[in-house]
This record gives C-alpha cells, structure tokens and sequence, in this order.
C-alpha cells in the first residue's frame, strides 16, 4: 500500500528528473548558441546546405532561431569534415551532434500531450518490439479463445478472422490519435519559428520548393552532389538511397491503403485482391522498399562514427527502423501464406506490429520527417522575404 511519504517521495523524484533534463536542455542550446556564432563568423560552409545561409540572415541565435536550424539540418556530416575549428581544436565545433542534440529536444517540446514528450528518450528496440509483440499476443489470445487461432484455409479473407468494421475502429482510432498528435506539435513548432512575414498565407511557390526538397532528400547530398559522410571522410549516396526506398516504400504502402479503400467503400469490391490487382501490387513494392530501406539505414547507423550525431538517440533511431522492418517483414509474410490455415497468426502478428507502429509513431523519429518538412517550408519562405540584415545572398 503506498503511503504519504513514499507518494512524496516519488513526486520528488520525477520533479529531480525533470530539472535534469531541463538542465541538459539548456545546455545543448547555449551550445548550439556558442557553435553558430563560431559558423555565422566563418562562412567556409555556406554553401553545404540550408542551414547555413539560414544562418547568415542572422545576428544572433534565440530560442526559436536554435530550433530552427536543428530540424533542418539532415546530418549529412559534411560540414564537420570541412571545419577547421573541429576537434582537437579548441572551439571544439561540431555541427551535427549539436543539431542533432537540440533536435531531439525540440521533439519533446513541442509533442502532444505535453507530458508525452518523455517518451521520446524511452523509445528504444526493446520497448518499441515489447509493444508490438504484447499486442500480437494479445490479437492471438483472443482468435484463440474465439476457436479460430488455426483454422481451413480461407482463400485471404482477413474479415473472416476480424471483421472489417473492428478493424477499422481499432487502427482508425489509434492512426487518428498519431496524425492529431503530430500535426499539434508541428504547428506549436511552426508557432514558435515561424516570423510574422510567414505567419500569413504560404505562396505555392514556396510549397512547391519544399515539397520538392522533401521528395528528393535535397539536402542529403552533402552540399556538392557527393553524398554523406558515416564512418570516415568519404562521402557516399547510400544513406539517401536507403532514405529514398524507406520513404517510398512508406508511401506505397499507403497509396496501397487507400486504393483499397476506394475499392472497399465507392467500388463495393472487398478484400481479398488479386495478386496482381494494384492494391496487392502497390503493397508489395512498398514492403520490399521498407524491408530493405530501414535495413540499410540500420547499417549506416551501427557503422557511424559517433561524432556525426547524438549517439543517444540511437535506441530511438534504431527503433522505428526496427518497427518498419518487421511491419513490412509481417505484411509480406502474411501476403504470401494467406491461404494457409497459418493466416490467422500471422494477420494477428502483423496487426499487432501495425498499431505499435501506430501508436509510438507521434513520439519516435517517425517526427523527424514532419519537423524537417516544416524547417524546409520555413527556408522556402524565408528565401522569398527581404534579407533586411544584409548578412548573407537573399
């Protein structure tokens, strides 16, 4: 039974932790502060990416300016290879773990609900894979318990084993929760950021800019076409090659979705589709991106040299590529046994793995996409606005 003074106590442990990371917070903005000043005076790495003509437009590095820059910097690392104020220097500068330090804290910031921002340090492979296999155990607990664990072939006819429409409210509510989630946090991100000259309506000139620098990883070519750096100095494109297959693959599989609910609800054709109807086609392309795009990624990440980013968040990191793996992994897998009497347990294994995904999705690197977008867009539009400071190219 817990008493006064144990619930005291533990509020005082929690109200410690959370001083703590206010306190490291703090610190990787001063940094950040400090390493920007050090760029804004240099100049050498102008040209490397975004960020650093963001940078010239200003004098001084606040809050919101720090928040900024740390989502549209995408790592590539090129800029520290190029620093001659890196280490062993004394100025110590380095760009990509500082942005990326202060990435992950902007996640937490701006995450809704508020008091969920935490769980962006405990998303790890353990947890994210805990999640997803309690719910695939529990999927299986229940067609168990309903006799229909293992069962006569049914030709794929998922809704024989879950109903479309108990499908449909269990990931429509927590896909539903994800998208609220994220699109709150991004526009208390944009809020903060943003100027009064872009607080206004966005010109399609500067969507069409940023969606464009989305859709072709722009920035991830290290400034000159040559690509990132991971282990050492030289430069390589496999890193946007492997974000390329894992974000296409991505949006297959949800071009997949929606195909299939056009044919569900405005063509009356239910699932089971054809192998070769473009539902089943567009899934399959997708699943194949996403099991070789996060496995890339995977192996980019383990081999990196920790200077190139915030060694911290690779639990977080390696956790969604994990989650889209084996999302991906499962749906295949179900794909080609789903008429076996093996259907049941793999459509509980997959769907299972789906509304982890789903439901972590808000507060894993799932966020990184959407904050980056809105870093791009703000750079768009900040491009078309006059340079009032004369610091830096308009």
């Amino acid at each position: 039974m817990s008493t006064p003074f144990v619930e005291r106590e533990a509020v005082v442990a929690a109200d410690t932790v959370k001083t703590d990371i206010v306190a490291t917070f703090a610190q990787y903005e001063a940094e950040a502060q400090r390493i920007l000043t050090i760029c804004n005076s240099c100049r050498y790495c102008e040209g490397f990416c975004a960020v650093f003509p963001a940078m010239t437009r200003r004098l001084e590095f606040l809050k919101n300016d720090i928040h900024y820059l740390a989502n549209l910097c995408h790592n590539c690392g090129a800029c520290l290879h190029a620093c001659q104020y890196a280490a062993p220097h004394e100025f110590d500068v380095n760009v990509p773990r500082t942005m990326a330090q202060v990435r992950s804290q902007t996640y937490a910031d701006y995450a809704w609900p508020p008091a969920f921002g935490a769980l962006y340090a405990r998303n790890g492979v353990v947890v994210a894979l805990a999640i997803a296999i309690s719910l695939a155990l529990f999927l299986m607990l229940a067609l168990f318990l309903n006799g229909t664990l293992w069962h006569q072939p049914l030709a794929g006819d998922f809704y024989a084993i879950f109903p479309h429409n108990t499908m449909v409210a269990m990931f429509g509510a927590v896909f539903l929760f994800a998208i609220v989630a994220l699109g709150i946090g991004v526009a208390r991100f944009w809020k903060v950021t943003a100027s009064v000259e872009e607080s206004g309506a966005v010109p399609a000139g500067a969507v069409g800019e940023a969606t464009a620098d989305v859709l072709t990883l722009k920035y991830l070519d290290g400034g000159h076409g040559e690509g990132c750096n991971e282990s050492d100095s030289r430069f390589t494109l496999w890193r946007r090659r492997f974000h390329h297959l894992t974000f296409y693959g991505f949006m297959l599989c949800f071009a997949a979705t929606v195909v299939g609910t056009f044919y569900h609800y405005l063509l009356s054709w239910p699932a089971p589709y054809p192998f070769f109807s473009l539902p089943v086609i567009l899934g399959t392309l997708g699943g194949i991106g996403l099991l070789i795009g996060p496995a890339g990624l995977w192996v980019l990440n383990v081999r990196r040299h920790p200077d190139h980013g915030d060694t911290r968040q690779r639990p977080m990191d390696r956790a969604f590529l994990a989650q889209l793996f084996l999302v991906s992994l499962t749906g295949l897998a179900l794909l080609a046994f789903r008429d076996t009497s093996a259907m049941a347990v793999l459509l509980a294994v997959h769907l299972g793995f789906v509304m982890a995904f789903f439901a972590t999705m808000p507060y894993g690197k799932f966020a990184h996409g959407i904050y980056r977008s809105a870093a791009l867009l703000k750079y768009a539009l900040e491009k078309r606005t006059p340079n009032n400071l004369n610091l830096g190219a308009d």
